[in-house]
């Protein structure tokens, strides 16, 4: 049996996670800012443990962890899943906008993984689930501010995973293109209220017509998104990137295409600032 620690588990993948985790026989500290919503879902279930987080609180973080320890022993499975959009040109976000994104998003994600780590480093084993998102891996219009917090996440996570091997600590960062929850919502999405004529009818303005039209018409299936995170976390070997969707897939590909042909273009540039580019250079 496992012992799943899930932030945000009151609704969407949190939710949909901690139904997987419970049917396959697994524990569960779901946490949410109100643990009776969590609660309501799925009753009084002898290996679900209910906690009250906002993960902007250092102090509930550490309480929330001490909780779910003193009740399971252990945890087995950190996923930090808790977070919000924020839908805008980077210009028209204001900087309370920005700094409330990244105090759950970044700060938040932070605070409950080092109140997680001193007692999965204690039992030598664990494995922490950092949900970014495509566009933390590709810069969207409109999603700037939002994707700097994904593209923030990628980076913390892949030192994470270099730092905590030698703990046997594994870390996989979840990366979902769009899927069908209410992530396009007003529950959980933010628009940024300053819109500015000039961006109307380009890529950053467009993207609030396209964000509001899409909403729950994207192609991805949250409840096999779910049941494939179970499925990852069984493997031996899970990977360091788990991408979701194909939507995720093609934009990663082309991603990938598009910076091999800049760096073909460009590489007699890069690499001709080196020392031994340079003839008149001393060893």
């Amino acid at each position: 049996m496992k012992v799943w620690f899930i932030t945000g588990a009151s609704r969407g993948f949190g939710a949909l996670m901690t139904k997987e985790a419970l049917a396959a026989g697994d524990a569960v500290i779901a946490t949410a800012r109100n643990p009776e919503t969590v609660t309501a879902q799925f009753g009084d279930h002898p290996n679900l443990l209910a906690v009250a987080l906002d993960v902007t609180d250092e102090a509930q973080a550490k309480e929330a962890a001490a909780a779910g320890i003193g009740r399971f022993g252990r945890i087995d499975v950190l996923v930090n899943n808790a977070g919000y959009g924020l839908l805008g040109a980077v210009e028209e976000a204001t900087a309370e906008e920005i700094e409330k994104l990244y105090a759950t998003n970044v700060f938040g994600l932070l605070k409950v993984t080092r109140a997680v780590l001193p007692y999965m480093r204690r039992q030598r084993s664990g494995h922490i689930l950092n949900f970014s998102s495509i566009g933390g891996y590709f810069g969207y219009p409109g999603w700037g501010i939002y994707g700097s917090t994904k593209f923030a996440v990628e980076g913390l996570s892949e030192s994470m995973a270099a730092e905590l091997e030698p703990f046997g600590i594994k870390v996989t960062i979840i990366e979902p293109g769009f899927f069908r929850t209410d992530f396009l919502s007003d529950a959980s999405l933010a628009v940024s209220p300053a819109s500015i004529a000039d961006y109307q009818g380009t890529p950053a303005g467009n993207m609030r017509d396209f964000a509001a039209d899409a909403n729950h018409a994207q192609p991805g299936n949250p409840a096999k998104l779910a049941a494939g995170i179970m499925t990852m976390v069984d493997s031996a070997n899970p990977p360091l990137r788990m991408p979701f969707g194909s939507d995720t897939i093609a934009m990663i590909e082309a991603q990938h295409a598009s910076v091999a042909k800049e760096l073909a273009i460009w590489r007699e540039l890069a690499v001709s600032t080196d020392y031994s580019r340079d003839a008149t250079a001393v060893a």
